[in-house]
Parts: C-alpha cells; structure tokens; sequence
C-alpha cells in the first residue's frame, strides 16, 4: 500500500482518508486478495501521522470485512471482500497516441515460445536436452567463484567487452574446433548470438542497405534486418549451400549459416565458400557467419569457418553457447575484424553494459577445465543416435514419401513430405511440429517441417513418427 497519499490540507479527516484510499485500491484491484499491507507503525512512518490514526482506519476495514487481522503474521487483504458493497465505478483508462519509431512499428509479431501442454511431443528446434547437461558441476563452479568474489565482481565491469579469462578461452575453442583465427581482443561477450547479430546490423547498416540472405534462412534473424530497415535479397539455396550467383553489386552484408545451414542442414562447400570470400572481397560485402552448432557433425571431418578461410575479406563470426550447454546462460560471442573492436566494445557498452560477471567467470573455468568438451563429445554421441532413430522412423512410415533434406549435423532436420495432410494429422495426433514457411523470404513451397531431434529420447521420436503418419 505503498501508493496510498493523505493530506494533511484537506476537510477529510486523515483516518478516513487511509480508509477511503485503502478500500478503493482494494475494490479496484491495487491491492490484490491475501496480500499482506504494511503494519500500523510502517504505514504511520510513511505517510507521517499517529499510529493509532491508522489503526483506527485498519480497524474500521477490518470490520467491514475488507482486511482481517492474523495473530503472529499480520494483516492481510481479505480473500473474500463484502459482497453487500459494490466496488467502485471503474475508471477508463485513458491511453493517450504514441507515435512509434519505424523499428517499433515493425515489431508486429509474437515472439513468445509457446509452452506444449502435457502429452504432445514437441519437435522443438534449437533447445538441447536439459536433463543431459551437469547443473551439479555448474552449481559448483558458481558456488565456487561466489564464495571467492570479491566485491569487484559485483560491480559495473571494466570492459563491456566481457572477462579477459572467458574471452581467453573463447579465442582457444573458436581456433581448435573451428579453425578460427584471432586474438582473445577481437571477442565480445554478449547475451547470445541474437544480441551479436542486433549489435553488427545497428553497426554497420543503414536504413534501406542491401542484406543478402539464405532462402530459406533463419527467421528470427531476417526480423531483425527488417526491423532495422534493411532490404533483404533473397538468396537460394542448394546442395552446397547459399547461392551466389544473383548477389547483387550493391550488397552491404550477407548472412550465412555456412556448417548447418538454417533450415534446410546443407553444409557449404569449401568451393561455395571460397566463391563467397572472393566476392564479398571484390564487392566491399560484410559476411555475418552464424555458427550456431557446428559442434554438432555426424560423419566426416569439419569444413573450416569462413573467418578462418579469409584474410583480406570482413567476415564478423557469430557463436552461442546456448546449443552446447543451455539457452538460459544467454552467453554468447562475436569474434570481429581488429578494426571493429572499438566499435563493438562501444555498442555493447550501450546496448547493456556487459554480460552477468559471475556466470562468465564460471563458464571460463568450466571451458579451462575441460568440462565443456567433454559434454560436446557425450551430447554429439547421443544426438547422433537420435538423429539416426529419427530417420530410421521416417523410412518405416513414409518410405519415399518424406525426403530429408541437408547433412549429418546439427540439432534438426528439415523434411519435406508427399503428404498434404501432415501438419492437420500431427496436430489431431498431439504432435508439435514446427512448419518451415515462416523462414522463407518468398512465398514457401508448403509441406516441409523441422524435425527437432535434441531434446527428444529415442522412443519419442518414434511415437511422434508414428502419430503424424497415422499408424498404430
């Protein structure tokens, strides 16, 4: 009751102004039913009068049945208010115009993660298995730095650009696992690779530049050029990967998912992605590499990374964590040119000071003690027997009829089906399968899906096969 106001000016007495404010903020839904109020003493201390000038208030509510009085805990707004006494008037709210910025204006579309109800399997892309990762070890590691930090830690960082260990051993994983080249100056923390990509388009775009991008291509990414006011130039996609061929001259940056390409899981070929290099070179084009789980390959040897194939091309390289351990650490990295640091250490500075401290130094110290490859190694295990059971199912209920698409790696694989009736018979059947028509540029052929395979045992993957095929 902490918005309750008195004046010692008015003809109402202040007993009945406590008592006039409380019941209407009760009746009104300002203070909610079983909410504790502040005691006589607390609310007499904020609104400076008597004691007993409240307590006569609380008692006159009290008797009325609006609050009720509980010995040893306190008040409390009653659960059941009179029913005898009608509330009063609602107000209308009055909401004034607001004129909204041309990036507001844009955000039309509900972003929310939509919770499935009990029983419906879920082929949800992009969320790891949870029960898998070791929280116990993690639990450990934050305890550990929490006992240890000192008050620094809590304190606004240094550097927006994140902890000097964490970066440390970001530039070490990025250069053995993808062949990336830097130095532990050219990483900045940030809060998944979603804020990296929010950060390099508010960097290097301006309102109306050319943005070449996959089609199909990562949703949630093209929201955020086109929010930003970008004009997208769609690029196809084939069996080694983006396109080329219709780059236009004009093209500011162009994005890629080059090791699992997002949605359909084709790998680019070191050919495409020499091909790439050469003309973002000769046109002056910013690549944006998003290696969002390329931790996670199947069969055959890692293509090396864009960024480590090019020296004299701009290519920003984007990674997470999220895929690896779990979305809520919202730690990720962007590895920039050595002309970009500054920039991006400011922008990061801007967007929100730094990442979380403590968490950050806890993920170095699970990098630096080896805990984080050996997960990659388990997980990319059973993945792939995931992935493998998830194809096995799809070959003994569709057969010919359902085609997948892309290479052995990742987290998901698109498929496209002979089936018109897939998606009505998955949602009669309790079946959450995700359509890939909203990651297409252009108008979408229909009938493909994304088959999240990670946070999914073996047996739900069959059963969710067999429900959309019908069988059983």
């Amino acid at each position: 009751m902490s918005f309750i106001t008195v004046s010692s000016r008015s003809a109402t007495p202040l007993r009945r102004q406590i008592y006039d404010e409380c019941r209407h903020g009760i009746l009104a839904g300002r203070f909610r039913p079983a909410e504790r109020v502040p005691s006589t003493r607390d609310l007499a201390v904020t609104l400076s009068v008597a004691r007993t000038t409240v307590a006569e208030a609380y008692d006159q509510l009290i008797a009325e049945g609006y609050l009720e009085a509980v010995r040893g805990s306190g008040t409390f707004v009653c659960s059941q208010l009179p029913q005898a006494i009608p509330p009063a008037p609602p107000q209308l709210a009055k909401h004034p115009l607001i004129r909204l910025s041309r990036y507001g204006a844009g955000l039309t579309q509900d972003v929310l993660r939509p919770s499935p109800p009990p029983g419906v399997i879920h082929f949800t892309t992009g969320t790891p298995d949870l029960r898998e990762f070791p929280f116990s070890l993690w639990r450990q590691l934050l305890t550990r730095h929490l006992r240890t930090a000192k008050t620094a830690t809590f304190d606004y960082a240094a550097d927006p650009a994140g902890d000097p260990a964490l970066r440390a051993q970001v530039a070490s994983y990025a250069a053995r696992i993808r062949g990336v080249s830097c130095s532990p100056e050219q990483v900045v923390i940030v809060n998944g690779s979603q804020q990296a990509l929010d950060l390099s388009v508010r960097v290097l775009l301006e309102r109306g530049d050319s943005v070449a991008f996959e089609n199909p291509g990562y949703y949630a990414a093209h929201r955020i050029f086109r929010a930003h006011g970008a004009r997208l130039q769609p690029l196809p996609v084939d069996a080694e990967g983006v396109v080329l061929r219709r780059l236009a001259a004009d093209t500011r940056m162009i994005y890629v998912t080059p090791s699992h390409q997002f949605p359909t899981g084709v790998a680019m070929s070191v050919a495409r992605r020499l091909e790439l290099i050469r003309m973002a070179r000769e046109r002056g084009t910013v690549i944006l590499e998003d290696d969002y789980s390329s931790e996670f390959r199947y069969s055959g040897a890692p293509l090396p990374s864009l960024q480590g194939l090019s020296n004299d091309a701009a290519v920003i390289y984007m990674g997470t964590f999220s895929k690896v351990m779990f979305p809520a650490l919202r730690i990720g990295y962007v590895i920039v040119p050595p002309q970009l640091i500054e920039t991006f250490r400011c922008a990061k500075w801007l967007a929100d000071r730094h990442a979380p401290g403590l968490e950050q130094a806890a993920l170095a110290e699970f990098m630096r003690e080896g805990h984080l490859d050996r997960h990659i190694r388990r997980m990319r295990r059973l993945y792939g027997q995931r992935r493998s059971a998830l194809l096995e199912a799809l070959e003994k209920n569709f057969g010919a009829r359902a085609t997948v698409l892309g290479d052995a790696a990742g987290m998901h694989v698109m498929v496209r089906f002979e089936d018109p009736a897939i998606a009505r018979r998955a949602a009669r059947n309790r079946v959450w399968l995700p359509s890939a028509d909203q990651n297409y540029l252009t108008n979408p052929p229909g009938n493909e899906f994304i088959f999240g395979f990670a946070a999914l045992t073996e047996r739900s993957i069959r059963e969710g096969i067999r429900r959309i095929a019908g069988s059983g």
